[in-house]
């Protein structure tokens, strides 16, 4: 399990997963989630807010997007990890360099 803290108008950045199914809730604030079978082809959209959750498949392409003023805080479980146990990734940057 993660706990994402994303600014204003920022992302978590168009991504997949392809062995991974992913569960995201959101905790705090308004968000757009998009998704897809391809890259460039995002056909799912929906709003989100404080309680609303989604599944994401594994081999789907998406995109989480804070769409509110304040920061957005998101929970996402999935399995296996992706990343050690106590990890802490302070920025989007952070957690990109360290990606495995």
């Amino acid at each position: 399990m993660t706990l994402m803290c994303i600014p204003p108008c920022g992302e978590i950045g168009l991504e997949i997963h392809q062995d991974t199914d992913q569960f995201i809730r959101i905790e705090g604030g308004r968000a757009v989630v998009k998704m897809g079978k391809f890259e460039n082809q995002l056909d799912f959209r929906q709003s989100l807010c404080i309680g609303d959750a989604v599944f994401i498949p594994a081999g789907t392409w998406h995109n989480i997007v804070n769409v509110g003023g304040c920061p957005l805080k998101v929970t996402s479980i999935y399995a296996p990890p992706r990343h050690p146990r106590g990890t802490i990734q302070c920025t989007k940057e952070d957690a990109e360099r360290e990606e495995y």
